[in-house]
């Protein structure tokens, strides 16, 4: 199939890396060699890195199609993707960790998954990784339950660092994401909250030859703090209403008994319903500035690209 878009490259690669010397002299190569017959863009953020990593991308400055970002300090995972993200122009992207693990023959695949069902976003699927650090899955576990609990998740590997992505969805909505390890995930609840069109293909990884990662359970608590926040802004009454409803129906069972022996109103009982009150309010005060707020964002990007 023919994966290129009126006659430009149709996609860009885009990489983090962070320290990533030992895996870099094995996978530049690959990488670099199938962008390159495939006539895709790389783009290659050098996050602030303490190695030797900035010599080795020295050696790729100038080959056609590939930019290098260099950040002078370590701004995190996620603003070195934000950064490689504004600076494509294809209609598509992918991104995809720098420490080898994944392959670059599945970028072609979930490049056709995208084409083919018209999807602003494909998810690369990792099933089930061999020899898995136990923190890092009790993390992952702990992220994926609680995201199911607070909003819809028609996929199984949220935290997949290889996604496909429309493009000019991606630049839109890197307004509201981390710079943290979290934005990996927070990007994929964006699509899905706005409707976008969200698949899984499977992908084939490698395990880990060099270095660490930096996923475990710190990571998994920032990155549940980082889904609500972004519930909150989007939904905030998923938050609010339960939480609300609670404290109501708390104040209820706890102050009847009290009314029914005749021993008037429970002051706990009343504390808990004028709590569940406040918090209904609130709820409907950060509902509409939620929907300003996402308003301001589609009609600030829609001045850019009239602009553009």
């Amino acid at each position: 199939m023919n994966t290129k878009l009126s006659g430009e490259p149709s996609l860009t690669v885009v990489v983090p890396v962070y320290n990533e010397e030992a895996a870099l002299g094995d996978f530049l190569p690959v990488l670099t060699d199938g962008c390159r017959r495939h006539d895709w863009k790389l783009i290659i953020v050098n996050d602030g890195s303490k190695d030797q990593t900035s010599r080795i991308l020295a050696q790729y400055e100038n080959t056609p199609g590939v930019k290098i970002i260099h950040h002078k300090t370590n701004r995190g995972y996620g603003a070195a993707l934000k950064t490689g993200i504004l600076a494509v122009s294809t209609t598509f992207l992918v991104t995809m960790d720098g420490d080898g693990q994944h392959m670059v023959e599945d970028i072609e695949k979930i490049l056709h998954v995208a084409i083919e069902n018209n999807s602003d976003l494909v998810v690369g699927d990792r099933g089930r990784i061999q020899n898995a650090n136990l923190f890092r899955e009790l993390g992952k576990w702990m992220i994926r339950f609680f995201t199911r609990i607070l909003m819809p998740l028609p996929i199984k590997d949220l935290n997949s660092g290889f996604k496909l992505y429309r493009s000019d969805h991606a630049q839109r909505y890197v307004q509201v994401c981390p710079d943290s390890m979290a934005f990996s995930d927070v990007m994929t609840l964006v699509f899905i909250h706005k409707g976008d069109l969200v698949l899984e293909s499977p992908i084939t990884v490698h395990p880990r030859r060099t270095g660490k990662s930096t996923v475990n359970i710190n990571t998994a608590f920032e990155t549940i703090m980082e889904i609500l926040n972004l519930v909150v802004l989007f939904n905030p009454m998923r938050v609010f209403v339960p939480l609300a409803l609670f404290l109501f129906l708390v104040g209820l069972g706890w102050g009847i008994p009290f009314a029914l022996q005749g021993r008037g109103v429970s002051t706990g009982s009343m504390l808990a319903i004028v709590l569940g009150a406040i918090l209904f309010s609130i709820g409907l005060i950060a509902s509409q500035i939620s929907a300003l707020r996402m308003s301001m964002l589609d009609n600030g990007v829609s001045k850019k690209n009239n602009a553009e």
